[in-house]
């Protein structure tokens, strides 16, 4: 009896992720922001994403909205579209993120980061 596919673990400020796929037709990975972490307000260049809401308490700005989507709904975020996910409940808050085209961990445009994270 197996675990269930190999994936990668990552640790980050904010929580972590799971990656289960890299650079097959997809990217495929779990997000994982602890109570009140946000991720950077960021696009990318050469991928496209579709998020999966797992559990209550996202908080998505995505372009010049501010979304908080339920347990299920889905999230498409076209490549250089600004996007932020950050936990706005007590609980940590999942997503499943799956990326289309060229998935390379450094095509992040980092426009505003709350652990400092932005370049000069």
């Amino acid at each position: 009896m197996g675990d269930g596919p190999p994936s990668v673990r990552v640790e980050k400020p904010w929580g972590r992720f799971e990656q289960y796929t890299h650079n097959l037709p997809s990217t495929v990975k779990v997000i994982t922001v602890d109570p009140g972490g946000t991720l950077s307000r960021q696009y990318h260049h050469r991928r496209d994403e579709l998020w999966v809401v797992l559990d209550p308490g996202a908080s998505v700005e995505l372009g010049d909205d501010i979304l908080y989507p339920a347990p299920g709904e889905k999230l498409y975020i076209p490549r250089e579209t600004v996007h932020r996910l950050s936990c706005a409940g007590d609980q940590p808050v999942r997503i499943l993120e799956v990326s289309f085209g060229e998935f390379d961990e450094e095509d992040i445009i980092r426009l505003e980061d709350v652990y400092g994270r932005v370049g000069p």
